[in-house]
């Protein structure tokens, strides 16, 4: 049975079908970049729960979730005031609406770490991470296969990016750990129900070796709901569509911040 990440992946490879742009060329690009911030550090530095908040202009399933004049800088100056340790932007276009600029901008704006959230499927992708600015990017074992994952975790190593290795279940978890992921993100959305189940990312974290960095994702709508999160072992949660959407984004990512400081 197909997911819904199925035709958003096929996507992406079809792209970078496309792409004819060098690798070795692309890395040295890259290399000669600003160093990346340490993201996976940030999340446990200074106790409590990190919080990952999102900039996120729309969602396959919900649609629009922020105003057509959303400015990434100056959201992302807002969750930073609220006290995200870190932030995400998505940069897939045609299903999320974002771009490279919204990386781009919240770089400039703010100095905590970023996380490029796409769906990466080359080398390329994990270089264009880097010359986006971006200081980790996301791997997801769901949609990657034979030794994709391994080498790409491999790659980011070498660009010195973090990367956030992204699994549904414990089968996942196994490919992930087997591959030498260090920062671990538990999707808690069932990925053919597009169905949220909370107890899954509980009892996930459980499997996940000590030493390792732990990210809720997905569902987390709520200070109690991350609150939970922190007490089953989690060290941050990624939040998107409930700071977003907010009148008051500072606000909202503070209130997750207050609850589990």
């Amino acid at each position: 049975m197909g997911t819904y990440l199925d035709p958003i992946v096929a996507a992406h490879r079809a792209a970078a079908a496309e792409d004819y742009r060098k690798l070795d060329k692309l890395v040295d690009m890259a290399l000669d970049t600003p160093a990346p911030l340490p993201f996976a550090a940030a999340l446990r530095e200074g106790g409590g729960l990190a919080v990952i908040a999102e900039i996120k202009r729309r969602s396959p399933s919900r649609g629009n979730l922020a105003p057509p004049g959303l400015a990434a800088g100056k959201l992302a100056e807002a969750y930073a005031d609220g006290g995200a340790r870190a932030i995400s932007v998505l940069t897939d276009e045609e299903y999320f609406g974002g771009s490279a600029l919204d990386l781009v901008e919240a770089r400039s704006a703010v100095g905590i770490p970023i996380l490029r959230k796409d769906f990466t499927v080359s080398g390329s992708d994990v270089c264009d991470a880097r010359l986006m600015g971006a200081d980790a990017v996301l791997l997801i074992v769901s949609a990657l296969a034979g030794g994709e994952l391994e080498g790409f975790i491999q790659l980011a190593e070498e660009l010195s990016l973090d990367a956030l290795v992204e699994v549904h279940d414990e089968t996942e978890l196994e490919r992930a750990l087997g591959a030498g992921a260090s920062l671990i993100g538990v999707n808690q959305r069932d990925l053919q129900t597009f169905e949220v189940d909370a107890d899954r990312g509980l009892r996930l974290a459980m499997e996940i070796p000590a030493g390792l960095t732990r990210v809720a994702e997905s569902g987390i709508k709520g200070p109690e709901q991350a609150l939970r999160m922190f007490e089953g072992g989690y060290h941050a949660v990624l939040v998107g569509e409930s700071v977003v959407t907010s009148e008051d984004p500072a606000a909202a990512v503070n209130a997750f911040v207050s609850a589990c400081s």
